[in-house]
């Protein structure tokens, strides 16, 4: 089966031969070189590129090894080309490759400040690749530490980044056999890692997902940051999957490890191993917004993971909240399609026995669509008054006229209170989401 991202297809188009290389970042195994090449590819075959006019180069295979030497990788590439034609480049995983030292540069003359310079890395090949106006670039990497951070500073400002992510609920009922409930139940369980989606039999996704999140996520991350154990790593994983949309800090996580996984840590290493998790994008962190004060909370983030499907493998199957789940879509499906997102805080005063008291209620998406701002609360239900007047309770109190939504698990149609707030099922909203936020 050939699953079509055309969501992606269409951002690759829109920056080609824009004299930029293009950066296609995201989890590993979420179709990121199947996107470049084959879909691209064929495309572009199709368009009249001679298949010579693609040089193609996959670092993570083997007869491609010796080109993570960027000084090969560079002549590999400059063999490949003349000057008449265009030429595509694309080049897979290319955080494998590594820095090689300018024997040419006596070092003693450097600055320990500039020590760096003495190294030649792939920034500086494809830095270089881009200043040739007929040669197009395009790589793929599964770390956004050594590529989406860095971009600004190495490629300076001549970098496009493509962030690709497993399969959205709309690209899954693309090639689902199901009706769309039937659908959203699977995809609620299985999630959209493209393989898994392929793979029919349950008990082989479930192997699949167990054994893709240990034997690659938690190994790449134990070796690329030399680890001596995964233990703690896969214990602080369990505790943000078992939490997700709930409010966490370091500090929290840490003494978490310790009294339920018996793992001393300090905050700094749960700090750290945040980090990596998040340059692995296994998950992704929501700021708190106060929305009256018009700042950002420092603490307290909220964690999601980027796939469903891999976060219930990694708990066994065994927590399956429909309420954090369906909380968890609705923000991918935001992230997806590039809307920034923060969670919503509205402190309210009240006077209680002759004292005010301040407290903090939650909006859980602000989605910020340039200078407009959309509330958007996730509940299950609302098939109670009292449950109704919960839902919307802050949104409410927000002070302000943007548009408030409650998306509620389901089909529902759109149908609007007398507060003007918008009640919707989720999957028409993922369904209408541009529509309804612009």
């Amino acid at each position: 089966m050939i699953i079509n991202r055309d969501f992606y297809i269409r951002k690759l188009l829109s920056k080609r031969e824009n004299g930029k290389v293009k950066i296609i970042t995201g989890i590993r195994r979420c179709g990121k070189s199947f996107l470049l090449f084959n879909l691209y590819k064929d495309l572009l075959l199709k368009e009249g590129v001679k298949e010579n006019n693609i040089i193609e180069i996959a670092l993570d295979r083997k007869e491609y090894i010796k080109y993570r030497n960027p000084n090969l990788l560079y002549e590999y590439i400059m063999s490949k080309i003349n000057h008449n034609e265009q030429f595509y480049v694309f080049i897979d995983e290319i955080q494998m490759s590594y820095k090689i030292k300018n024997q040419d540069v006596n070092e003693k003359y450097i600055p320990e400040e500039d020590k760096e310079l003495l190294y030649t890395t792939f920034y500086d090949i494809l830095n270089d690749l881009m200043s040739f106006e007929n040669i197009d670039v395009y790589v793929t990497g599964s770390n956004s530490k050594m590529l989406s951070k860095d971009i600004v500073t190495n490629f300076r400002d001549r970098g496009s980044e493509i962030t690709v992510f497993p399969l959205s609920f709309t690209e899954y009922c693309s090639v689902s056999d199901m009706e769309k409930m039937d659908a959203l139940e699977e995809y609620m369980m299985y999630g959209g890692m493209p393989l898994s989606v392929i793979e029919k039999d349950e008990l082989e996704k479930k192997k699949y997902l167990l054994s893709l999140h240990n034997n690659v996520f938690v190994k790449d991350i134990t070796e690329r940051y030399n680890l001596k154990d995964d233990v703690l790593l896969s214990s602080l994983i369990d505790i943000l999957y078992s939490s997700v949309g709930s409010l966490t800090n370091t500090h929290k996580l840490a003494n978490t490890a310790e009294s339920v996984m018996k793992i001393k840590s300090s905050d700094n290493t749960i700090k750290k191993y945040l980090d990596y998790l998040e340059d692995a994008f296994l998950f992704r962190s929501a700021k708190r917004y106060d929305i009256k004060g018009k700042r950002y909370f420092g603490t307290n983030l909220k964690y999601y993971a980027t796939d469903i499907g891999l976060r219930n493998a990694k708990l066994n199957f065994r927590q399956y909240e429909r309420s954090h789940l369906m909380e968890n879509i609705i923000y991918n499906e935001l992230i997806i399609k590039g809307y920034s997102v923060d969670i919503g805080i509205v402190e309210v005063t009240r006077k209680i026995e002759d004292r005010n008291v301040q407290s903090q209620h939650e909006i859980d998406f602000i989605v910020n669509n340039g200078s407009n701002k959309i509330y958007i609360q996730s509940s299950l239900n609302v098939d109670t008054e009292e449950k109704r007047q919960q839902e919307i309770f802050s949104l409410k109190r927000s002070g302000d006229f943007y548009k408030k939504i409650v998306v509620l698990y389901g089909n529902q149609k759109p149908v609007y209170d007398e507060h003007g707030i918008l009640y919707i099922g989720i999957i028409p909203f993922i369904f209408s989401m541009e529509n309804i936020l612009n």
